[in-house]
């Protein structure tokens, strides 16, 4: 159940962005009843905050006309959320500019009330991560949001492009979704000026401008599904499919940033992946603490065997053994 605390500044949010709801609404939104409601309203009003009571058809609580919101108000769990969220954008390389994950961390940090900076503070100095941080890719803060809001409005949008060797071009495209993966943020959609489905940097992307057509993205398309085939595709020579036997949340976050993609089955995880090399495959699944099935190809098998018998040889060497490859 949520602290009364947390319920009471929620409340507080949802009368700031939603003048006009009802008591039952509330109650929904908060999960609790009118009556607890009601004195969630008395608990703001004896802090200062003037929450007026309007009855009749267009009636319901907002705040008082001209009343101003105070610049931040955060409980200790949402203050630690926003600021290991800034932390994690900085680490992954998802920040648009250092600087603007920087500044709004202080920001931040400088409007907490005095007892809760001390311990964010400390979390911020003494959290390590295990993962090496990523050079970021950083796209224009204006294109990245007007790649998103063109994707949720299903809105067609003109860009100007320049590819890796350079060369700009301008074409129109019809953003199905943006995507994060190492480092690099993609916008995925069908290219007109290609007439294809195409998934373009959007750091590559100097300007954005909205046009008047709609369109509709395909049933069942994923984003980042198709990213994930497309990066793991090119010309590579074998096409590897293996059912890890597994949790499908666990088995996602341990191949999290691996050019494959998962799909959820009744037997486990069905992983899909390209490879030049098989020896790579091998000591991919070698690494995984759950059982799979190769589905192919049969030449994995071997593969899979090599990696098994290094490591066996591996276990039986002692420290005062040759080193592998003198003998």
């Amino acid at each position: 159940m949520a602290h009364p605390l947390t319920r009471v500044l929620t409340l507080l949010e949802l009368l700031q962005s939603h003048a006009g709801l009802t008591g039952p609404e509330l109650a929904e939104r908060l999960g609790t009843d009118v009556r607890t409601v009601r004195r969630y309203v008395a608990h703001l009003r004896d802090l200062g905050i003037p929450v007026r009571a309007e009855r009749g058809r267009h009636g319901g609580y907002r705040l008082a006309r001209g009343y101003r919101m105070p610049p931040l108000v955060l409980t200790n769990d949402e203050a630690l959320a926003v600021v290991l969220g800034l932390l994690a954008a900085e680490r992954l390389g998802m920040g648009t500019t250092a600087l603007a994950g920087a500044g709004a961390r202080a920001k931040i940090e400088r409007v907490l009330p005095d007892a809760l900076r001390p311990p964010l503070a400390a979390m911020r100095e003494s959290l390590s991560f295990t993962a090496h941080p990523v050079s970021p890719h950083a796209p224009e803060t204006e294109v990245l949001l007007a790649l998103a809001q063109a994707s949720r409005s299903l809105s067609t949008v003109g860009l100007t492009y320049r590819s890796g060797r350079q060369e700009v071009t301008e074409r129109d495209l019809d953003p199905y979704g943006v995507v994060f993966h190492t480092g690099r943020w993609y916008v995925v959609g069908h290219d007109h000026l290609r007439d294809e489905l195409r998934s373009l940097r959007i750091d590559r992307i100097a300007s954005v401008a909205p046009r008047t057509r709609t369109f509709a993205v395909p049933d069942g398309f994923d984003p980042a599904a198709h990213l994930a085939a497309t990066l793991a595709g090119g010309s590579y020579r074998w096409e590897v499919a293996v059912t890890v036997h597994g949790p499908a949340d666990q088995i996602a976050r341990r191949l999290a940033g691996a050019a494959l993609t998962l799909t959820a089955g009744a037997d486990g995880v069905l992983l899909r992946a390209r490879a030049e090399r098989l020896d790579g495959m091998a000591r991919l699944l070698a690494s995984l603490e759950w059982p799979f099935t190769i589905d192919r190809p049969e030449e994995l098998r071997p593969a899979l065997k090599s990696v098994a018998a290094e490591l066996a040889r591996a276990a039986d060497r002692r420290a005062d053994d040759p080193p592998p490859g003198t003998g």
